[in-house]
């Protein structure tokens, strides 16, 4: 009898738990049913209520129309506005030039580096031709800003034999940045050669490759015009030492029997140095080689007046600036 008794509790048990979880799931399927089938008729009927309702006292019903809103009667001598901005700074308010108050010592104030006046003066050429026995220059001093300046240059040979002529073009001339690349020039001229004096203009930078070139242009007095072009390349062996290949042409806009000048490209000169940078690189001495030739009706006149077409030299002398 035990063992029946037993058994039907077990049987009891079991069905009560599965009739509990029967019920617990159909709950949860008609909450879940309810809540998606909700719908606009489930929710309450607001119809009957009107925005008079909410109306604010001395509002009309045009609700775009704030003519009848009435703040006459709003008294606000008693709002205290000393917070809000305007009127004279506190004393403990920032320095226009964010110093806070310190100064700035005995250098003074803090200015850009560009817009200081500076100066400089550059030799890129003071040397010795031994074959051609004269001394070849090539210098220029300026004074002003990194995009102002006023700028001296000058070039010739010193002939250091028989009449030791000066052959010298020197110029003075206004400079001024064109470009990231590019410097312009303009100014006068005089060319002890020809015993002229002539208004300049020229442009000056650095081409692809890293090829410093110049052009220049003189208009003389007499209507002569004389074109100068040079380019000139830097190229560096390791810290000190360096090779500088240089072209340069000039040529003329008609012909000048006086002073030996046809017209056309009348001359092309090639140089190349070996510099040796010390100091700073302030400082280079160089050796060199040098040719030099004739070109165009230019050879000829030089051949009937008994002067050599080419001409070839050694050269030796420094480069330096400051």
């Amino acid at each position: 009898m035990k063992i029946h008794k037993v058994n039907i509790s077990m049987t009891l048990l079991s069905v009560s738990v599965l009739l509990v979880m029967s019920i617990t799931q159909a709950n949860a399927a008609d909450h879940s049913n309810a809540t998606n089938n909700m719908n606009k008729s489930d929710m309450p009927d607001m119809s009957g209520m009107k925005d008079d309702s909410m109306t604010m006292p001395g509002m009309n019903d045009d609700s775009t129309d704030d003519s009848s809103m009435n703040m006459s009667d709003m008294d606000m001598s008693d709002m205290d506005m000393s917070g809000m901005q305007g009127g004279e700074p506190p004393s403990d308010a920032r320095n226009p030039d964010y110093s806070n108050g310190v100064g700035y010592g005995r250098y003074g104030k803090p200015v850009m580096e560009g817009s200081l006046p500076t100066w400089g003066v550059s030799v890129s050429k003071l040397g010795y031709l031994f074959d051609d026995d004269e001394i070849n220059y090539e210098t220029e001093a300026w004074v002003g800003t990194d995009s102002q300046r006023i700028m001296l240059r000058s070039e010739g040979e010193i002939q250091t034999k028989d009449d030791k002529d000066i052959d010298s073009l020197t110029s003075l001339s206004y400079w001024q940045p064109l470009g990231i690349y590019w410097n312009g020039q303009a100014g006068v001229a005089y060319d002890t050669k020809n015993d002229k004096p002539a208004i300049m203009t020229g442009i000056e930078g650095t081409t692809p490759y890293f090829i410093d070139t110049e052009a220049r242009a003189y208009l003389y007095t007499d209507g002569q015009v004389r074109l100068d072009l040079e380019a000139e390349y830097q190229w560096r062996l390791d810290q000190h030492w360096v090779v500088i290949p240089e072209v340069e042409l000039t040529a003329f806009s008609k012909d000048d029997t006086d002073n030996n000048i046809t017209k056309g490209f009348n001359e092309l000169e090639t140089e190349v140095r070996l510099t040796y940078e010390t100091l700073s690189r302030q400082l280079a001495p160089y050796v060199g080689y040098r040719y030099e030739t004739a070109l165009g009706s230019a050879r000829g006149q030089q051949r009937q007046l008994g002067e050599n077409v080419n001409s070839s030299s050694v050269t030796a002398g420094v480069k330096f600036w400051f």
